[in-house]
């Protein structure tokens, strides 16, 4: 019986059966074979004669750790937080400058904010929606496709990812594509069973089982703040029972599936008849008895909560759940691989191809997806309703545009269907608040000719079929009150609302007191579906956010200091940090800076 082949024995071996010119096509996200793409970026870079272009998508990473408050609190917690997971080496070399020349790398959805400024990337980034991405790499010619499998039977699993893996696939087996088939065995994946994530051995060309299995990349659930759980609210007012579903990753997406499932269990109505942002024409607030169906490119742990409920549980052939890859916390992946195995066939791993557009029997896919709500988030969105989800106003790409313009495209062709995006009304940085509602922009993602619904903690803004004068007006309507009369000015200026326009009283009161006014009664959860920091941890996190928010404001920073200096210490909070006995001048300014955080905060 033969050796098992190990990761620098199969680098080898990919780089003679290609002639040393590989263009290595890997999945986003989860799926990465990371001890084969390390084998082989390592076997590579010592040969000058050869040559590595991957193409990819969502390289998975720790955050930045470099800030000082940053590192005190996420060095110690590493592991726990985002698991065990190892460095991608092209990562780290293109992160310090240290990527050899015959090695590039392409990307088409990045880790959000963690690329900007490093030029490489930002050069290397190719825009594409999702479902053209396949295009992008079919064209590019791929030969080499690796990917992380489970183990399932006498076959592997796709698992995690079959969202343009399982159509390259089929090309292959039709001819139309020619490329080896190298694939890393992780038994820590969930091993996903239906025909599109099932892999036949005999595809496998060349396969590391003998590794160890490394420890899954963990997602680090973000705190769900009054913000996130009034948008969450006003979005779940929007889904009729027996309809379709889309949602995302991130505390807006954990916030709308919590207040989903408030509806399931009969606690919306109350927390709904106090919303004073609430409209008459968006009033869903009962249980699913149908229940609803899930097509989504990213399966997350908000829609396996809901599934887990009961309240996704409508079935289209067999499943309740359609997904194309997923990336998400350590609980999420023991929830999927505990199941029993009835359950979790009825979540079904599915190309882009099929969860992100109609193309492909289309009959069928417009009968299933009912009065679909896709709810997907944005950065800013403009007064005439343009939304910006992934660029900076200076070209830097902090993401990506992934499916979202896919889901709105379906959201238009759809019957009764409706795009949904979700931001908060203001964000702070360098202790200066602005609006996320801005006159224009010099880059959209989303142009207003496909402007829909738009939702911030202050309400809904219908505008699908408004004329500019009332996409205007209504989206002033859930505009922050202090910034409304600046973006009214400059709308007046344009000639896009009548100079005698007046904002109406009942929009005057759009400010964080009337949120918390509404809120604070009901006692809403800071991480809905749990949290993987300890307690210490979870109360220090308001008071790092508040330090964040003043970082490069002198003067905010100062007050903190001052109001510290003056707060009983909190010992433990500040021995968690480092700071209990601080070394130094800046060590002191800090420790009471935090203790200042500390007593705003409580």
């Amino acid at each position: 019986m033969a050796e098992p082949l190990t990761a620098d024995a199969i680098a080898a071996e990919i780089i003679d059966r290609t002639g040393g010119d590989i263009r290595l096509a890997l999945p986003l996200g989860l799926g990465k074979p990371v001890t084969l793409v390390n084998a082989l970026t390592r076997a590579v870079a010592q040969r000058p004669d050869t040559r590595l272009s991957i193409l990819t998508a969502l390289t998975l990473e720790r955050p930045d750790m470099s800030e000082d408050m940053a590192r005190r609190f996420l060095e110690p917690a590493a592991d726990r937080l985002f698991g065990r997971y190892p460095a991608l080496d092209y990562a780290t070399m293109m992160r310090d400058g240290t990527l050899p020349p015959n090695i590039e790398v392409s990307e088409f959805f990045l880790l959000a904010g963690r690329w900007i400024g490093v030029p490489v990337m930002q050069r290397r980034y190719i825009p594409s929606n999702y479902t053209h991405a396949y295009d992008v790499l079919a064209a590019w010619k791929p030969n080499v496709l690796m990917q992380l499998l489970a183990p399932l039977g006498d076959d592997f699993s796709l698992c995690c990812n079959t969202d343009i893996s399982a159509d390259l696939l089929r090309a292959r087996r039709e001819g139309q594509q020619d490329f080896l088939v190298v694939g890393e065995t992780n038994a820590n994946l969930p091993a996903m069973s239906g025909p599109e994530a099932r892999l036949p051995k005999g595809e496998v060309d060349l396969c590391l089982e003998s590794s160890p299995d490394f420890e899954l990349f963990s997602v680090v659930k973000r705190p769900v703040g009054l913000t996130e759980h009034a948008i969450g609210l006003h979005v779940a007012s929007t889904v009729p029972d027996g309809g379709t579903l889309q949602i995302g990753i991130g505390a807006i997406g954990d916030a709308v599936a919590h207040a989903l499932l408030f509806r399931h269990t009969g606690k919306f109505p109350e927390i709904h008849a106090a919303n004073p942002f609430a409209r008459e024409d968006y009033d869903e607030d009962g249980a699913f008895d149908t229940g609803l169906y899930a097509v989504t490119e990213m399966l997350v742990d908000g829609l396996l909560h809901l599934f887990e409920s009961g309240a996704i549980r409508r079935e289209v052939d067999g499943a309740a759940i359609h997904a194309g890859f997923f990336v998400d916390c350590r609980d999420f992946y023991d929830r999927l691989r505990a199941l029993p195995e009835e359950q979790r066939g009825k979540i079904r791993m599915m190309p882009v191809s099929f969860t992100n557009q109609l193309y492909g029997d289309e009959p069928a896919k417009r009968a299933a997806r009912t009065n679909a709500r896709f709810v997907n988030a944005a950065m800013k969105v403009t007064l005439l309703g343009g939304a910006v989800s992934d660029i900076t106003s200076s070209a830097q790409e902090v993401s990506g545009i992934g499916g979202q313009f896919n889901f709105i495209e379906q959201a238009f062709a759809l019957d009764n269907a409706r795009s949904i995006l979700t931001l908060p009304a203001t964000r702070t940085s360098n202790g200066k608040t602005v609006s996320n509602i801005v006159w224009d922009h010099p880059h959209e993602s989303v142009p207003r000719a496909y402007r829909d619904i738009i939702v911030t903690e202050y309400g809904i803004a219908d505008l699908r079929g408004q004329r500019d004068e009332d996409a205007v007006a209504r989206m002033l309507a859930i505009t922050d009150s202090r910034f409304q009369d600046d973006l009214l000015e400059q709308a007046k200026s344009a000639g896009k609302i009548s100079g005698n326009y007046q904002i109406p009283d009942k929009a005057r009161r759009n400010a964080p007191e009337t949120i918390q006014q509404w809120l604070r009664p009901f006692d809403l959860p800071d991480f809905p579906f749990g949290t993987d920091f300890d307690e210490t941890e979870r109360r220090l996190l308001p008071a790092l956010g508040m330090l964040s928010d003043v970082q490069g404001d002198t003067m905010g920073l100062a007050k903190l200091i001052l109001n510290g200096m003056t707060a009983e210490r909190p010992n433990d909070l500040l021995a968690r940090m480092g700071l209990d006995q601080p070394k130094g001048l800046k060590d002191r300014a800090m420790a009471y800076a935090l203790t200042g955080a500390i007593r705003r905060a409580t």
